[in-house]
């Protein structure tokens, strides 16, 4: 009966352990296969880089059973391209383009100087912007600045910073960027959608608005042209904001949400656009804190406490000036 026993357990043991080198076997048979076919993917035994430097020179787009629109592209050759043009002409001329701006902005008021009011100021305010006027503008401002900020810090920060802070810190910093950037856009689209629909009906052009503009707007010292309750270069700035800031929000939600976008092609496309115009915009913004600061004397006034001197308001917006007076 022990012989029977230990018989029948050292079968049953020699079972267990034929099956379990039957199976150790077939998977080492399986990943060898599995490497060989990697290995040599291209059917001539060409293995490793030898193999990625094959299909990019004979314009192969290798073999996969992945499915979707790349599923057989393992070498993206636009996305060189896409980083050439980055690297090579958007961060290069954006960077000329916001020195230039600056640079004309600052000899122009070494030159011209602040345009201040012809006459000495009433003591009599008028309301200009309602309370919910300037929190739509301050919440777009600041979140257009902190989008500006972000987005020029991961456009060139790379080339000084990590030399300031050192690469850990960088990264660190780029990742709060890269956070406040990705969520503050959802959010500045909101707020520039509000600001479309409360303030676009003071916004169409009119006759005074072109007038305005060939007489330079009242900058250099001259007549002061007509103007309502926003004058040309307001209504332009405006429009450069809704227009360029509709380019901006549709090119930056494909990059916020890429789930939706099968091509790479795409995303490269978006980001070169989104760089583009958003210097182009943070450019004219440049113009239009200078015009409404240092540039104009009373205008920031307006939009910090709601209310400007009536002086003010008879030399910059005549018209309106005459429609508020008539109304008492």
């Amino acid at each position: 009966m022990s012989e029977y026993l230990h018989s029948t357990l050292f079968s049953g043991f020699l079972q267990r352990m034929l099956v379990l080198i039957t199976l150790l076997f077939s998977v080492s048979l399986a990943s060898t296969s599995y490497a060989g076919n990697v290995a040599s993917a291209d059917g001539n035994g060409t293995k490793g880089a030898d193999y990625w430097r094959a299909i990019n020179q004979q314009g192969q787009s290798g073999y996969t059973t992945a499915k979707g629109k790349e599923a057989g592209v393992l070498i993206n050759r636009s996305g060189e391209d896409w980083r050439l043009t980055r690297n090579q002409q958007v961060k290069p001329i954006g960077q000329w383009m916001l020195a230039g701006t600056l640079g004309v902005l600052f000899v122009f008021y070494l030159l011209v100087g602040k345009n201040r009011l012809d006459q000495p100021r009433s003591g009599q305010v008028i309301e200009r912007w309602k309370r919910t006027d300037r929190y739509v503008h301050w919440i777009v401002a600041v979140l257009f600045l902190l989008l500006a900020l972000t987005g020029l810090s991961i456009l060139y920060a790379k080339h000084f910073m990590p030399d300031l802070i050192g690469k850990d810190g960088f990264g660190t910093y780029l990742q709060v960027c890269k956070w406040i950037h990705n969520y503050g856009g959802p959010v500045f689209i909101l707020t520039l959608v509000i600001m479309f629909f409360k303030w676009v009906r003071n916004n169409w052009f009119n006759g005074h608005d072109f007038r305005w503009f060939i007489q330079g707007g009242g900058m250099i010292k001259g007549k002061h042209p007509h103007a309502g309750y926003m004058n040309g270069g307001e209504k332009l700035w405006f429009w450069i904001l809704m227009l360029g800031g509709v380019v901006i929000s549709l090119s930056g939600l494909v990059l916020d949400f890429p789930a939706y976008i099968d091509a790479r092609e795409d995303f490269q496309l978006a980001n070169l656009i989104h760089g583009a115009a958003s210097l182009i915009v943070l450019c004219a913004t440049f113009a239009h804190i200078y015009i409404g600061s240092l540039g104009t004397e009373g205008a920031l006034e307006g939009m910090v406490n709601g209310h400007v001197d009536e002086t003010w308001a008879k030399q910059h917006h005549d018209l309106w000036y005459d429609e508020v007076k008539s109304d008492r």
